[in-house]
């Protein structure tokens, strides 16, 4: 195993890492965004009404990305596997 491999293997977890992170940060801080300029027009200083949404919009996301990114896991951790023999030998 070289150096070379083991540094593809980092950077390719951490870029399945950060892409599976950032499909449920993205839409909460969109969301972030709106509640916050919501509530400096309205001057409501509410802590729960920035906390509430976004909450409830990382579930929903979660429920509709969540098949995407549990196949997006499998895939890159199958590859690793099938790796072995090669990485190896």
């Amino acid at each position: 195993m070289t150096p070379e491999t083991v540094l593809t293997i980092g950077r390719h977890a951490i870029e399945v890492a950060v892409l599976m992170a950032l499909v449920l940060l993205i839409p909460g801080l969109i969301v972030g965004l709106l509640v916050a300029v919501f509530q400096a027009a309205t001057q409501i200083n509410e802590m729960t009404l920035s906390f509430v949404p976004k909450l409830i919009l990382t579930f929903m996301v979660l429920l509709y990305a969540g098949p995407w990114l549990l196949n997006m896991l499998i895939d890159y951790t199958r590859g690793l596997y099938m790796s072995i023999p090669s990485i190896i030998g």
